[in-house]
């Protein structure tokens, strides 16, 4: 079976960014720290120190794990949407974006990548994207699950609509940070923080892109949910169908029931390799909709022994194996 990494992470540095930025923004010091930081030490005291900061560093752990190809997530950028500076958040997006282009999707075609969108300037989203694909070869965007904003708005219409215009696709990705709120920042420990961020910041945007009919007015647009494992959808969309039959009219856009809306196949959830409730996803959700991600090199990925637990499962036959590790990530990316 072929794998295709729907979710890895580029562990890039503020030196490799401000190579990057435009005038005046090249002038800010590296040594003062581009994005906001929450505190916590994520690698336990070095414990867990996998870096893959280079093209090198990927293409050597795709040969390691027998990965056909990967596609590219930000790492410092995972925190950019805490940024209160909107146009040094536009730069930064910028930045990140052309050292995509010139330090991985120019180097081989096996490393793919998605641009970085700045959502606290919602008009600068639609035309950084345009950008990144036409000029700079990426294959989608990113827009962040974590700060203050909600993706179903309006201000967000333009990026859907050309990232529909495109045929490309959008990755809902969260921190893992308690700066995203939702009472994730009451945690002592975070252990208990990064229990809840990733998959917290999941539903909010998940509820806010269906209710405020996002999939109603670009039904052609691929939305993917990254990295809070897919366990939680089926019972996601039975909530938002709970209240859809109790209070549609302050849904008014909607035609149809929101689980709807997610099994129409435009939407796509990552999954764990062990997760309980995968069997059940790919039933509720739709075999197609589901894609392995790897998440290296995080502190918390289990790859590349996550290939092989998925491989072993008894309970998906084969033909859900490859679609869940490469067929629907060739899909959702146009690979």
């Amino acid at each position: 079976m072929t794998v295709v990494d729907a979710d890895g992470h580029v562990t890039e540095s503020q030196e490799q960014i401000a190579r990057y930025l435009d005038e005046p923004f090249k002038r800010r010091p590296v040594n003062q720290l581009f994005y906001p930081g929450d505190g916590w030490d994520r690698r336990l005291l070095n414990t867990f120190s996998d870096l893959a900061g280079t093209s090198d560093a990927w293409l050597k752990a795709l040969d390691r794990g027998g990965m056909e190809s990967a596609v590219l997530y930000p790492t410092l950028g995972l925190f950019m949407s805490f940024l209160k500076d909107r146009q040094w958040a536009i730069a930064l997006c910028r930045a990140y974006n052309t050292f995509l282009h010139e330090e991985f999707v120019k180097k081989t075609k096996r490393l793919q990548a998605v641009a970085l969108l700045p959502v606290q300037a919602p008009e600068a989203c639609a035309p950084e994207l345009r950008r990144a694909v036409r000029e700079l070869g990426l294959c989608g965007a990113m827009l962040s699950a974590d700060g203050g904003h909600l993706l179903g708005d309006s201000r967000y219409a333009d990026v859907y609509e050309e990232a529909q215009r495109l045929d490309t696709m959008l990755g809902i990705h969260a921190s893992g940070s308690h700066l995203g709120g939702a009472g994730v920042d009451l945690f002592p420990a975070f252990i208990q923080a990064h229990t809840c961020s990733h998959a917290f910041g999941q539903m909010r945007q998940l509820t806010s892109i269906v209710l405020e009919g996002i999939p109603e007015r670009f039904p052609d647009v691929r939305i993917a949910f990254l990295e809070a494992g897919c366990g939680w959808a089926p019972y996601w969309m039975e909530r938002m169908d709970d209240e859809y039959a109790k209070r549609a009219p302050e849904a008014p856009v909607l035609k149809k029931k929101p689980s709807e809306y997610c099994r129409s196949g435009n939407i796509y959830f990552s999954c764990e390799a062990d997760e309980w409730l995968l069997p059940q996803a790919v039933k509720l959700v739709g075999e197609n909709q589901i894609v392995y991600a790897s998440d290296f090199p995080h502190w918390d990925h289990s790859w590349p022994a996550s290939i092989d637990e998925i491989r072993e499962r008894g309970d998906l036959n084969d033909t859900q194996k490859q679609k869940i590790l490469a067929d629907n990530a060739r899909r959702l990316y146009k690979l």
